[in-house]
């Protein structure tokens, strides 16, 4: 098996709760690629909006989402790497975030409902309460295998998370940590 080329991004996503920050960061200090979360695109609106307990509608996220773009789209342009952790959880949203890019990669962070609620109930300080997960589940539209999709289980530890996830992406000499 030969080496895959480096995507210049990527974007890890899922539902609220599915651990995109922290396998985003992990995936960062592994690969040595700057880390970003996408939720601090978001305009001030949007957040009040989901700390409110409201779900965000489309006309809510286009701006976001063209704001994560614009990021990714500098950082490629500059021949750099960059990992952002974003909901993405419809297909149109994917497609403005890729922008027709071939050298963008998402990571699809898939997990129960049930797994996922009990993260979201233990979870402090973040503005997405609990309640709106069914929302985000009912919004969601899994990626297929044409969007340039990773598909991994949280179901396992972060380590495992991203030694899986650098697995599928076939860098060569990005090789999973060893503990001793």
């Amino acid at each position: 098996m030969g080496r895959a080329e480096a995507p210049c991004a990527l974007i890890v996503m899922g539902v609220s709760g599915s651990g995109k920050s922290t396998v985003a960061k992990a995936l960062g200090e592994r690969l040595g690629w700057r880390f970003e979360d996408g939720d601090s695109f978001h305009p001030a609106s949007n957040v009040e909006k989901m700390r409110a307990g409201h779900p965000l509608t489309d006309e809510d996220r286009w701006p976001w989402l063209n704001a994560i773009a614009d990021e990714i789209a500098r950082v490629c342009g500059r021949g750099e790497h960059v990992i952002i952790a974003c909901s993405a959880l419809k297909h149109a949203y994917r497609d403005v975030l890729l922008r027709g890019r071939d050298d963008v990669r998402f990571v699809f962070l898939k997990g129960t409902k049930e797994l996922i609620a009990e993260r979201l109930a233990q979870r402090k300080g973040h503005f997405m309460p609990p309640g709106l997960l069914a929302s985000q589940f009912e919004t969601l539209e899994p990626p297929e295998p044409g969007e340039h999709v990773i598909t991994v289980s949280i179901d396992e530890t972060v380590e495992a998370i991203v030694d899986g996830i650098v697995r599928q992406l076939n860098l060569g000499g990005a090789t999973p940590k060893v503990l001793p």
